[in-house]
């Protein structure tokens, strides 16, 4: 397997799993655009698109860090026109980029419902649209183009919507982006996949939530080796699945899976949310 010549584009990879997906790609020398809204140092967040670029260059890949705002349609298509340009097409999509609020629905302001629509479901059907005519090129040169979206399987079980309905509806918007794209452009020969991890990802985005132990956790790299699986596989065969991270490594013979966890020699995980 490998991702050697490939031109991946990844919405809001500046750190966390977006930044370990690029850098599991930059290690085969794949051409990586980072897309994501920051382009100045944050003192809550690490990382730019700026240090996500050096990073992708120190690990052998190609780099372009585009600063993009995910709610404006306009730098949308700027962005994905960019990549195409600077590297000659697109390959791969990524749709990381994501607004988390687990509130109730009593304590969620309109302004944080429609940060995640716009970001969640809005910016990965907009960001999915601008970069189709670049994948179908891809199909047609025989580069196997895929679309990822990290979100989870759709389970219409009240459980998982009971205690934050917004953010539900947002992530199970991405995945039904998933389950009609992949249909809709199964001739194409364009994959359409979805990606969830079965624990809790430590991320400087989750640390940020109160309640939520990130150390019974595993690392980002889990899901950027899980994707790296997907991205080897059959486009006009391996499309319109919900993939598990774990399940995805056991797959390829990988069951041992402690190099991820975050704190050695943990049995009791964090579970993540959605998988029932």
């Amino acid at each position: 397997m490998t991702l050697s010549g490939k031109k991946i584009f990844i919405t809001g990879g500046s750190r966390g799993i977006g930044l370990a997906i690029a850098l599991r790609a930059a290690a085969d020398g794949a051409s990586i655009a980072i897309a994501a809204k920051t382009s100045e140092p944050n003192p809550k967040l690490p990382g730019t698109i700026h240090t996500a670029a050096a990073e992708i260059e120190a690990a052998g890949g190609k780099a372009l860090a585009i600063q993009c705002d995910l709610r404006d349609e306009t730098q949308i298509e700027a962005a994905v026109k960019l990549a195409a340009d600077t590297f000659g097409g697109i390959d791969i999509l990524v749709n990381n980029a994501s607004a988390i609020n687990l509130t109730k629905t009593e304590a969620t302001p309109a302004k944080r419902f429609d940060l995640m629509f716009d970001v969640n479901v809005r910016g990965t059907f907009l960001t999915s649209q601008a970069a189709i005519p670049y994948l179908r090129q891809s199909a047609e040169a025989g580069r196997n183009p895929h679309i990822l979206n990290l979100s989870p399987p759709l389970s219409m079980k009240a459980v998982w919507f009971k205690n934050h309905v917004a953010y539900t509806m947002a992530k199970y918007g991405m995945s039904m982006c998933v389950l009609g794209m992949a249909e809709e452009f199964k001739r194409d020969g364009i994959a359409v996949n979805a990606l969830w991890p079965r624990t809790v990802i430590d991320t400087a985005a989750l640390q940020m939530i109160p309640g939520i132990d990130a150390a019974a956790g595993r690392t980002p790299a889990i899901l950027a080796d899980a994707a790296y699986i997907i991205f080897n596989r059959d486009a006009k065969e391996c499309t319109g699945n919900f993939f598990v991270d774990d399940l995805s490594l056991a797959s390829e013979g990988i069951t041992d899976l402690e190099k991820y966890s975050v704190t050695p020699g943990t049995k009791d995980f964090l579970l993540d949310f959605f998988l029932d």
